[in-house]
């Protein structure tokens, strides 16, 4: 559960129709595939494109080839090409248990919602603005948006259940055989192929790739885009006894204070940031684990560093014993002003209703400062744009899976050390078979769940071919793309990662 609630995202708004076992009422009766098709055409990188919008539910099969579950998905397909060689990009979002809404319409899609981004208000009540993507891909590549089982449209059906799907193995078959048969529809094979994840979407990534090497039918990935990567949970899971992420969330905190002026005041955010990382590597982490092995005057030296970093009260750091979970930094930094700031992005910040409670109270405001906009713009362009008529509604999130997902790498329950979860090992080795895969990791500065300095850690072992590894930074949170300078420096990024590729 602990797993679950950290990856949330605070995206968990709505309701998912099924439990862990619950399997379709009725005998399921045989019948195509749904799916909504329209042709639109755009501007993107100055080029004139016409493409096809596909919304449509692809059924995912057991090994005795009967029907579990249909996955829906949104793809964009440029016409009057040849196709057969024509790059695609899998795109999916994280939870576990989110759609792919907010990378849809928040950065890759044609059309994107836009937030206040400075992050100063919340995004309010309809209508909201969305505008053309000038910047979208699909001059390059034909998008494919995935929302995995009980996200979405898609859901269980015929003798499926969502045990079937809702764990990290069964996710990442799932999402494997679905990439391996929109390829095989739609002829794809000799194509390029990427794939593109937000937080649970990389630990997905890097498992899907793994997957993908595996099953008697090869399919190989020519590069990976990473947004806000949690491959690794040690250095992303904010809890006492984790020393790893006292050590990983440092550098976040510190960057955190410096933009609301509590720390660093004077120096710029990438000196603050190094200056926080030399810290961190030398004497933070010795005295970690050192603990109760330090003098007093040892732990007062630290607890003074951690103040200039932190912008925090000494005093109040002796008494966490120099260990700062994230969750009371988000309330204790702005305390005296009564207010707390956001998880997925440290700018936001909103007043609270109990100010003496030990964290925020209200949930994250990088969350619900703007997640209304999201939803009811997707749901009017579905309606409105690509035609999809459906007696159901789309789930941004699927809130019954946090306590019925089944985070065991090993199948069959087997028992597993370390307790943390770890994709980061999958990805280096699917890396090393496969020579030419590249992966680009983009990361906020003030991102507080998936920290940037934790990203830098994990590709730094696992032994990951750093020839092959791109580190990006940004000045907002784990959704950078809501900042309209990091939405444009974003795109030049991925632009520029994939043509290197496509060269």
């Amino acid at each position: 559960m602990k797993y679950y609630l950290l990856f949330s995202l605070a995206f968990l708004i709505s309701f998912s129709t099924f439990s862990q076992e619950e399997k379709s009422e009725s005998k399921w009766v045989p019948r195509d595939p749904q799916k909504f098709e329209t042709t639109h055409s755009g501007t993107f990188n100055g080029q004139k494109i016409t493409y096809k919008a596909v919304v449509g539910e692809t059924f995912l099969k057991n090994s005795k080839g009967e029907v579990t579950g249909a996955l829906w998905s949104t793809s964009y397909i440029r016409e009057g090409v040849d196709s057969s060689k024509r790059p695609v990009l899998f795109i999916f979002n994280g939870g576990p248990g989110s759609a792919s809404i907010w990378l849809h319409v928040g950065f890759f899609g044609p059309k994107v919602v836009k937030t206040d981004s400075e992050a100063k208000t919340d995004d309010g009540a309809a209508p909201y603005r969305f505008v053309d993507n000038t910047q979208a891909l699909l001059d390059l590549t034909d998008l494919v948006f995935i929302d995995p089982i009980g996200t979405g449209f898609s859901q269980v059906e015929g003798v499926g259940k969502t045990s079937d799907f809702w764990g990290l193995n069964e996710d990442a078959a799932s999402v494997a055989q679905f990439m391996r048969t929109w390829v095989t529809q739609h002829g794809r094979w000799q194509a390029p192929k990427f794939m593109a994840g937000e937080s649970f979407g990389t630990t997905r990534a890097a498992k899907v790739a793994e997957v993908l090497e595996e099953g008697g039918q090869t399919m190989a990935l020519n590069g990976i885009i990473l947004i806000s990567q949690a491959l690794d949970y040690a250095g992303s899971s904010s809890w006492a006894d984790n020393l790893t992420s006292f050590f990983t969330y440092l550098p976040s905190q510190a960057v955190t204070a410096w933009y609301h002026g509590k720390a660093g005041k004077g120096k710029t955010i990438e000196a603050f940031a190094q200056e926080a990382r030399e810290f961190a590597y030398g004497d933070y982490l010795t005295s970690l684990f050192l603990g109760e092995k330090q003098t007093p005057a040892q732990k007062e030296a630290i607890a003074e560093k951690l103040a200039y970093f932190t912008g925090l009260d000494k005093a109040y750091i002796l008494r966490s014993d120099n260990q700062i979970l994230m969750h009371r930094f988000k309330k204790e930094l702005l305390r005296e002003e009564g207010k707390a700031i956001g998880t997925l992005d440290g700018r936001y910040l909103a007043t609270e209703t109990d100010k003496a409670a030990e964290g925020p109270v209200l949930g994250d405001p990088a969350s619900y400062m703007t997640s209304a906009a999201y939803t009811a713009v997707f749901n009017d362009y579905l309606m409105r744009d690509l035609k999809v008529t459906l007696d159901r509604p789309y789930f941004t999130s699927a809130s019954g899976m946090g306590g019925s997902w089944n985070w065991k790498p090993v199948p069959d329950g087997a028992y597993w050390e370390p307790s943390y979860v770890s994709t980061a090992r999958a990805l280096s080795e699917a890396m090393h078979r496969n020579t030419r895969m590249k992966v680009l990791v983009a990361n906020g500065y003030y991102d507080l769940i998936t920290p940037f300095f934790d990203a830098e850690y994990t590709f730094a072992r696992h032994n990951f071919p750093q020839d092959r590894i791109e580190m990006t930074y940004y000045e907002a949170g784990h959704m950078m793309y809501n900042r309209q300078e990091d939405f444009d420096a974003l795109a030049k990024d991925v632009r520029k990662f994939l043509e290197g590729m496509l060269k």
